[in-house]
């Protein structure tokens, strides 16, 4: 297993990233290509002197540039042919390298592997899956801010991806529903509407609509939008958990009894913060490239990047790409034969 990390990407730097990278190989037989300046991954190297045995599984590929947060993606693969995204990409194109986890900027990612990758056959859309945390157990939405604008055949391969994603994780028939405004079957616009016809006449699991209130009840394995409903529900998400946390915390230092009460709670507000956690996931995987390809947040630290680079290598040893192009065969196939 060779996984390619963009060590240039991400607002910590590349000693964090570097960081992530040794505990994956520590914790797997994991072979890793840091991807960026050799120069300065060399000496961020240097300084935690990894022992022989992970050492001789860690590489580095020199990259002339780097892609930043406020680069227009478009411009940047024009512009940075030599960027670490690109080169971490060519790595793979190329057989050197299975799949490639960046904590860059995501349009670029995303522009990079299709650039680099192409689609599988069949997806006529790529799209980012992220888990979110439920009372059952992790589901996933797809997609979560790829493609803004879309029809309802995307949407139906995006079910497909990501019901591909969700059997990695034990889910032999996940359950597939969709974003709308009502569980009635007529609620919604005429992408949901149009989707639901598709995934009802469909092979999938599919059990229906799901509202926004019900996404963290757990009872459904995958849950279908456009990337732009997708990347609301996942900042709305996020922030809710950041303001949570806050909002507990202010509460907690106005009395003595509160604060007694959080001492002997504390176990319970760590095990709650895991759960929510999006580092807990890595991070989000690209579905749809002929490739793999894991998108992690800006934000991420070493253990984000050892558990997206770990995710990234069970998405390849469960070849779920070929899930995925399988998926679309079954499916164009059933589509042909009720015309």
């Amino acid at each position: 297993m060779h996984i390619a990390l963009d060590a240039m990407g991400g607002d910590h730097g590349p000693e964090e990233l570097i960081a992530g990278a040794l505990l994956a190989a520590e914790q797997s037989d994991i072979h890793i290509s840091l991807v960026g300046d050799e120069v300065l991954l060399q000496s961020h190297l240097a300084k935690v002197a990894p022992d022989s045995s992970i050492a001789s599984r860690i590489e580095i590929v020199h990259s002339s540039q780097v892609v930043e947060m406020k680069d227009n993606p478009v411009d940047a693969m024009r512009k940075k042919k030599d960027s670490s995204i690109m080169v971490a990409f060519d790595l793979v194109g190329q057989g050197k390298a299975d799949a490639v986890v960046s904590a860059g900027n995501s349009g670029a990612t995303m522009a990079a592997a299709v650039r680099k990758l192409g689609r599988l056959k069949g997806v006529s859309r790529p799209g980012i899956a992220s888990f979110f945390p439920t009372l059952k157990k992790p589901v996933v939405m797809m997609d979560i801010g790829a493609n803004v604008e879309c029809r309802p055949q995307h949407l139906f391969q995006f079910a497909i991806m990501a019901s591909a994603f969700s059997k990695i994780h034990s889910n032999s028939s996940p359950r597939v529903g969709i974003l709308t405004i009502g569980e009635e079957s007529g609620k919604g616009n005429t992408l949901v509407k149009e989707t639901y016809d598709l995934l009802e006449n469909s092979s999938l699991n599919f059990i229906g609509n799901v509202e926004g209130r019900d996404v963290y009840k757990g009872e459904v394995d995958v849950i279908v939008c456009d990337g732009f409903v997708g990347n609301i529900c996942l900042k709305i998400s996020e922030g809710l958990v950041e303001v949570a946390m806050k909002m507990l915390r202010d509460e907690i230092v106005k009395s003595i009894p509160a604060k007694i009460g959080y001492l002997l709670a504390r176990p319970a507000f760590r095990a709650f913060k895991k759960r929510v956690d999006y580092s807990t996931y890595g991070g989000a995987p690209l579905l749809g490239v002929n490739g793999i390809g894991m998108i992690c947040h800006g934000k991420s630290d070493r253990k984000t990047i050892r558990n997206a680079i770990c995710e990234a290598a069970k998405m390849v040893n469960n070849n779920v790409n070929q899930e995925i192009s399988r998926g679309i065969a079954v499916e164009s196939a059933t589509a042909q034969s009720e015309e």
